[in-house]
């Protein structure tokens, strides 16, 4: 069974996480980064690390929300970035950010569809996803998708929430983001859903082993997978197999 934010909602998948975002976006840094009281920030840091010894790359960062991952890959002395994602209003936020960061001639911010890529084949060096492969409608297809547009032996990288599984940090993290995560993102943001969503697709998700067969699946060969702060999040790191 699909996971989606809004239940009563006839819409597809796609439409409905578009929405959801579309509707966060004005508080979604501020209750991103204090939900999850900072540690976000490392992940990124640690992720883009893994990255770094490629020359000058052109970067894909897919599901680029307001640009926190794309702003991190600028470690990378990229050519170029470019972010993408489905929402509108988070896209904007991105921009801005990027703007005031004097950014805007590395990074540009491009709204599209990961299913769908807006890109040509064997186009960049490196892919990046962070919190944003389990909102895929069809994860196979969003996956082939990256696959098409990176070079042979392109590199990527996912970031993803998980499960932690060890006692007690399963049971404390399992009462906060089912009991006190969408209560308290549902009161900043307006949209209780998208805070309710949040745990549930993170609980439909293949992570660890499953992803990577979805991974081999789709055209990768895995070269590492690195669980975060007891296994809140973990870090995917591939390869495009060499055609």
């Amino acid at each position: 069974m699909t996971v989606t934010p809004y239940k009563a909602s006839s819409d597809g998948k796609k439409k409905q996480i578009k929405a959801m975002f579309d509707n966060i976006a004005h508080k979604y840094d501020f209750l991103n980064h204090s939900l999850s009281m900072g540690i976000d920030k490392i992940w990124r840091r640690r992720a883009i690390k893994l990255l770094k010894d490629l020359d000058r790359p052109e970067v894909l960062d897919i599901a680029t929300g307001t640009g926190d991952l794309a702003i991190a890959a600028m470690k990378l002395n990229p050519k170029r970035i470019v972010g993408l994602d489905l929402s509108a209003e988070m896209l904007k936020v991105g921009v801005e950010k990027v703007k005031k960061k004097g950014l805007d001639q590395v990074i540009s911010m491009v709204e599209g569809d990961s299913e769908n890529l807006p890109f040509k084949d064997h186009e960049f060096d490196a892919a990046t996803v962070a919190f944003g492969v389990r909102n895929f409608e069809n994860l196979n297809k969003g996956l082939v998708e990256i696959n098409r547009v990176l070079k042979d032996g392109g590199k990527f990288m996912v970031l993803e929430f998980s499960n932690p599984s060890k006692f007690p940090f399963k049971q404390i993290y399992q009462f906060y983001s089912t009991k006190i995560l969408p209560w308290w993102g549902g009161l900043l943001s307006k949209d209780k859903a998208a805070y309710t969503y949040l745990p549930e697709s993170v609980a439909a998700f293949p992570e660890g082993d499953a992803f990577v067969k979805e991974l081999n699946k789709a055209g990768f060969k895995s070269l590492k997978v690195w669980r975060q702060t007891f296994g809140i999040a973990t870090i995917y790191f591939a390869q495009k197999e060499i055609q």
